[in-house]
């Protein structure tokens, strides 16, 4: 029959307490007789034990510790019944001197037979199997059932089921034997009913809730894990509101306290932060000074990126530190340390700032001790260090590595510490970290309604055999189209900052967008490498063969010439060049994106081209973050010196690069009325402008919904035909309005275009509805 742990223990207890009521009762006899009697000493010839059955009789003298032949005290008695109680081996003990000898007589705890849990529907057999330390064949020890009943209810707890119960049983079996089972009655879920702040005048509760990484109970709360109360995430969100907070200059900024209550029905809580923003303070002045006779500070001024009259943040002051660290190293100068003095005008809400420039302790790096990565090679993780045995310690740049670490995303847990060497002069870095999973197999479907539903199988591994390279493989099908790619990269190629990779796809189309057929093999080796902090260069070859097939005897002359031409490769080399300030830039509310790059055709293959194309985006918040602008300025341009472009190749406009038109649905195309000939072509020209403002509709962000209202404009131009007729070859210029509903979904953001176009052409297609995974503009 099922006994409950704690009557077990009870029942131990009552059994301890027998004995120690006879030691009682020995001990007041013992008081009334006279003092020799008291200090009577015990010399025993033999030490008998008797009731083990698993334990060895010599392991249980070693306990007690009790030699024979050798005088013993009371005293020593009790230390040895003490022994014995503390091993955690026995429910029971006695020791009984008889004359010449001493009886150790025990009860041993059972082993356990089996370990089960009951009631257990949210977590699995296997999570909190993982959890609790009691294990099978192993002897039942109360004390660690009680630490497993503790975790497995903090377990529950924090999945948000703190009503949760944990009730341990233990089922006798035969040879002293148990079944240990774990009775659950888990509850609901509490769930966070509301989020509210106090104090908060900048920002509003809907953009503060957004930064926070607890959530309100919406309508797919059954989805989302976010929404039920967890103390640890609280801690969490105070610390991303503080960085939210000054990294807008908000530098007095605090949580003074966050009250949770209970709902009437105790199945909510009501989550309220209390406040203190503070003012926002700029920047008024930047200086550096310096008493080294060597460091020139005009050039550690200039090194700096934060100006006058910037929204104060401390990350300005961290990056401007670690630049003008990099000039004190490529100057030769060692051992400097770059201290911020900030000095406030409270009146003028401003705040001058001045970079001491000294010399700082000769402290060495001795070694980096890296442990726990079990996975994960060690070389993944020292490249995150600036820096190697033998050079300066810098406590700055430890802290940068510690970051660096954590982003691999590798590690469900990471620790850098430093602690003194050998010698007063030197510091050993020790390297904590937990392995994390780092792959994943997906299968799922998605769907647009410019192609249909697909589907989609997808492996990803971002720490490819340890290496902290990435592999991918995609296979994605739907009505129309088969698509197989491929991807590898290894950020530090010959153990440098130069990131190789290599990506290669296969395409093929049935009629998609068109009256033809596609097969497009692509494969794209390349190697990039950062300029500054913000921009970097990739330069690649590439080799694309592409097939038209399958063309409709209806088709005009221009598909006709270029599907007449068989596979088509092309080869050579590109480059790109990219700058990117979103979220390395001193506002964190805005940023900028810049991108050029251009295609070399002719290294072989069947055609000599140029293909450029630019693309200039830029964001910004106003109104306490709330609104969100987004604009986009996108251009191209190819040109061919040896054969000519066919429709694989130009540019198109439509879908996600103008909205409002099908893919195919603006440009050069060949129309003949009398046959019946509309065939699209694309073009070698384009350009278009994408502006965009985002902002909540009203409806509580639990919900996942948000609006936006666009306008495009763009065109598209230019076909190498002059004896077929091309309709729109000049190009004119196209415009869209239109609104968005953004749906923030566990599947995916999901993404609702309504648009209407306000200037087209007669024989453009439009397409005034569509729904998309949505992608950014930007």
């Amino acid at each position: 029959m099922g006994v409950g742990v704690f009557a077990f223990i009870r029942n131990m207890r009552r059994c301890t307490r027998v004995f120690f009521a006879k030691q009682v009762l020995t001990a007041v006899l013992l008081l009334s007789l006279p003092a020799t009697v008291w200090a009577q000493q015990f010399s025993f010839s033999s030490i008998i034990v008797e009731g083990n059955k698993r334990i060895e009789s010599d392991t249980i003298r070693n306990y007690a510790g009790i030699e024979t032949s050798t005088t013993v005290s009371a005293a020593s008695l009790n230390s040895a019944y003490q022994a014995l109680v503390s091993s955690g081996l026995f429910e029971d003990v006695e020791l009984i001197p008889s004359g010449s000898q001493l009886v150790i007589r025990v009860q041993e705890f059972p082993t356990i037979n089996r370990v089960a849990f009951e009631g257990n529907r949210a977590l699995k057999d296997e999570e909190l199997a993982k959890i609790v330390k009691s294990q099978v064949r192993r002897v039942f020890n109360p004390t660690t059932v009680e630490q497993d009943r503790l975790a497995l209810a903090e377990a529950y707890a924090n999945s948000g089921m703190l009503a949760a119960r944990v009730s341990p049983k233990f089922i006798r079996q035969s040879d002293n034997r148990v079944d240990l089972v774990f009775e659950i009655f888990e509850g609901g879920k509490i769930e966070i009913e509301r989020i509210s702040f106090v104090g908060n005048r900048a920002f509003s509760d809907r953009k503060l809730r957004s930064v926070i990484e607890s959530k309100q109970a919406g309508a797919l709360r059954f989805l989302i894990q976010r929404d039920t109360f967890v103390e640890d995430r609280i801690e969490f969100d105070k610390q991303l509101l503080s960085d939210f907070y000054k990294s807008r200059g908000f530098v007095d900024f605090r949580v003074n306290s966050v009250n949770a209550q209970f709902s009437e029905e105790r199945d909510g809580y009501f989550i309220t932060f209390n406040l203190r923003e503070g003012q926002q303070f700029k920047v008024a002045s930047v200086s550096a000074r310096s008493d080294l006779t060597e460091v020139d500070v005009d050039a550690f001024e200039r090194a700096g990126r934060m100006k006058k009259g910037d929204i104060f943040s401390p990350l300005s002051i961290e990056n401007d530190i670690a630049r003008m660290e990099r000039l004190a190293n490529q100057e030769g100068l060692e051992f400097i340390r770059v201290t911020p003095d900030i000095s406030r005008n409270d009146r003028a809400l401003t705040l001058d700032v001045t970079y001491d420039i000294e010399r700082g302790e000769r402290i060495f790096i001795e070694r980096i001790d890296i442990s726990g990565n079990t996975a994960t090679l060690d070389r993944v993780i020292r490249r995150q260090f600036k820096v190697v045995e033998g050079d300066p310690f810098n406590a700055r740049e430890i802290r940068a590595s510690a970051r660096r670490i954590e982003a691999l995303g590798f590690f469900s847990s990471s620790d850098v510490s430093a602690r003194y060497g050998q010698r007063p002069d030197q510091k050993i870095i020790d390297v904590r970290v937990a392995e994390a999973p780092t792959g994943s197999l997906n299968f799922g479907l998605t769907y647009s309604s410019a192609v249909g539903p697909a589907g989609i199988v997808e492996y990803n591994e971002r720490n490819f055999l340890g290496r902290g390279q990435a592999l991918s493989l995609k296979f994605s099908a739907g009505a129309d189209s088969q698509i197989f790619s491929f991807g590898f990269t290894e950020p530090a190629f010959l153990y440098n900052d130069l990131t190789f990779s290599f990506s290669g796809s296969y395409r093929a189309t049935q009629k998609q967008f068109s009256s033809f057929d596609t097969s497009t093999l692509q494969l794209r080796p390349q190697f990039s490498f950062p300029l500054t902090d913000r921009s970097r260069l990739g330069l690649r070859y590439f080799y694309d063969a592409t097939d038209i097939t399958g063309l409709p005897a209806s088709s005009g002359q221009a598909l006709t010439q270029e599907g007449a031409q068989g596979r088509v490769t092309q080869s050579g080399l590109g480059y790109t060049l990219s700058y990117d300030s979103r979220r390395t830039g001193l506002n964190p509310s805005a940023g900028v994106f810049l991108q050029f790059g251009q295609d070399f055709s002719g290294l072989g293959g069947d055609a000599t081209s140029i293909k450029s194309t630019a693309r200039v985006a830029g964001e910004t918040k106003v109104w306490g973050d709330e609104v969100t602008f987004l604009g986009v300025l996108e251009g191209g341009n190819l040109a061919y010196s040896k054969g000519k472009s066919r429709v694989t190749d130009r540019f198109k406009l439509g879908g996600n690069v103008m909205r409002g038109f099908d893919p195919d649905g603006i440009g050069p195309r060949e129309y003949d009325a009398a046959t019946g000939v509309n065939d699209a072509l694309g073009a070698d020209n384009f350009a278009v402008m994408r502006l965009e403002a985002q902002f909540p509709i009203g409806i509580p962000e639990e919900y996942g919904l948000s609006g936006a209202i666009f306008y495009d404009v763009g065109n598209l131009w230019g076909v190498d035909y002059n004896d077929v007729n091309i309709e729109y070859d000049s190009g004119s210029w196209r415009q869209t309005v239109g609104v968005s509903l953004f749906w923030q979904t566990p599947v995916g953001p999901f993404r609702f275009n309504f648009s209407r176009p306000l200037a087209k052409e007669t024989l453009d297609t439009a397409r005034e509805f569509e729904l998309t995974l949505a992608t950014r503009n930007f």
